[in-house]
């Protein structure tokens, strides 16, 4: 029997899952790796760290399963996107920690780019928005920070790369791209205005692949044989094939660190006129799938923010029951802007904010305002897709990743949605997606159709809330989303 080895290296954790021929998993394996908070809105990696978790759960996937590197027919990555990383290209050294995709530093030089009319431009050529989030500004500030980073830069001695291109420099000692705000999403290539706009040189930059494509070979002292490297998607991406989101108006949401929802638009970008994002979804024998995309930066951070900032839990899987024992009678709303809010505000200056509190508010009040500030937020992002191409998505949202095993907030996602919920057999779905192009390509799995056939669900989430009750809640929360942007007063 073959196998593929899928390296889904995540914000906080590093995963490796084996799948059968049969797309079925052997075997996994996870280690967490340590934040760096080195000031207040920036968040750091210790690229080692990615490397040595990567390394060591690749391994003991393969231990656990008994299997042998030589049975693998191929790898796939799924990565944590618009995390930056610079390295030596002779000694893949990096010159600094990674600044991940949460990082605000850069806020100051987007404003800027804002305010001097370049975002237009910006969201025409890549379908981004100008955000500390994506990694053009972040590339700036490594060139501008780090002593002799620019001059390297540009005499051709350093490469830049997302997590992604990282991994496969040092898998392989080549690379590819992710996004960048630096890519021109139509044409197919990196943009010489972009690059000028942002000051990056054109010699640090990767190449950019099909997402199913020959990407080198893992060598041998890594796993214990030369393996193929055949699929490659950022996290999200992933997870939209994984969650066989084929066709035109099919939903996914994935709800990990943070949360990220996508709407595959076909083979037409969508352009947004409420914020969201226009992204390339996969891209398969040359041919690219779009889709719109709305980021949410906080989602499983608020049950970790649960968890380690206030102890009211011992461990994630505590945080449903406590909120389903919470008072109704309480309307408590968390806005979660610990590093600012995504889409579809884009306010990087905003921060967390807890409303309606009361003598009687608790620790259940507040794990299920932490828990319902996913669904709002998600809200938010699905009421702005239906605004930006109102023929196109469809009802049933197909969701993913950690908190999804949590039935109550399922639930409650699927209340204040008041649409549909549909969780997969096989929930590791941004680890399956990565497999499946790596195995497509290898032709060890089979087409896109006869793929998305084989999908199954696990559970449908109905809902079920009275309208009204759902429509008093909604005017809650974007009332404290009111108070808590940016410029206006509590």
């Amino acid at each position: 029997m073959s196998y593929v080895l899928a390296i889904d290296q995540g914000t906080t954790s590093t995963r490796a899952i084996l799948f059968s021929s049969e797309l079925t998993i052997a075997a996994a394996a996870q280690q967490e790796f340590a934040q760096h908070y080195p000031a207040s809105g920036w968040v750091e990696h210790d690229p080692e760290d990615i490397w040595r978790t990567t390394l060591a759960t690749g391994r003991e996937a393969l231990a656990k399963a008994g299997v042998r590197a030589a049975e693998l027919a191929a790898i796939g990555v799924a990565n944590q996107r618009e995390t930056t990383l610079i390295w030596d290209r002779e000694t893949g050294e990096p010159i600094h920690r990674a600044i991940v995709w949460q990082d605000r530093r850069t806020a100051g030089s987007c404003e800027q780019l804002r305010a001097a009319g370049c975002e237009a431009l910006v969201a025409a050529r890549t379908g981004l928005l100008l955000d500390p989030y994506f990694s053009a500004t972040k590339i700036a500030w490594l060139l501008d920070h780090v002593p002799n980073a620019r001059a390297r830069a540009e005499r051709g001695e350093l490469a830049f790369g997302t997590v992604d291109a990282f991994l496969l420099w040092r898998l392989t000692g080549g690379a590819d791209a992710s996004r960048t705000l630096l890519y021109d999403i139509r044409r197919g290539q990196w943009d010489d205005e972009q690059l000028a706009l942002f000051r990056v040189p054109r010699a640090i930059l990767p190449d950019a692949r099909d997402s199913a494509d020959d990407f080198g070979f893992a060598q041998a002292e890594h796993f214990g044989a030369r393996i193929a490297i055949r699929g490659v998607a950022g996290d999200q991406q992933a997870a939209t094939v994984g969650q066989a989101c084929f066709a035109p108006g099919m939903m996914k949401a994935t709800y990990g660190t943070g949360a990220f929802a996508l709407v595959n638009t076909g083979g037409t970008p969508v352009v947004s006129s409420h914020r969201l994002l226009t992204t390339i979804a996969y891209r398969i024998d040359g041919e690219t799938t779009y889709a719109l995309e709305g980021s949410i930066f906080v989602a499983g951070a608020a049950v970790q923010w649960l968890r380690d900032g206030l102890g009211v839990i011992r461990s994630a899987d505590e945080a449903g029951a406590l909120a389903a024992a919470a008072d109704p009678a309480q309307s408590v709303y968390l806005v979660p802007a610990f590093v600012g809010l995504g889409a579809p505000y884009w306010d990087p200056d905003c921060r967390g904010a807890l409303f309606g509190l009361t003598r009687a508010t608790g620790p259940k009040e507040i794990a299920r305002a932490a828990l319902e500030s996913v669904g709002y937020q998600t809200l938010d992002l699905i009421e702005a897709a239906r605004a930006d191409w109102p023929a196109g998505a469809e009802t049933v949202l197909r969701v993913d990743g950690g908190m999804a095993a949590s039935d109550w907030t399922m639930q409650r996602l699927a209340d204040i949605l008041d649409a549909p919920v549909d969780r997969p057999a096989i929930k590791e779905t941004t680890a399956l997606g990565a497999a499946y192009l790596a195995g497509l390509h290898a032709g060890l799995y089979p087409p896109l159709a006869e793929f998305a056939a084989s999908w199954r669900r696990e559970r449908a989430f109905r809902p079920s809330l009275a309208n009204d009750v759902r429509m008093k809640m909604v005017a809650g929360w974007r009332d404290a989303v009111g108070r808590t942007l940016s410029g206006r007063k509590a």
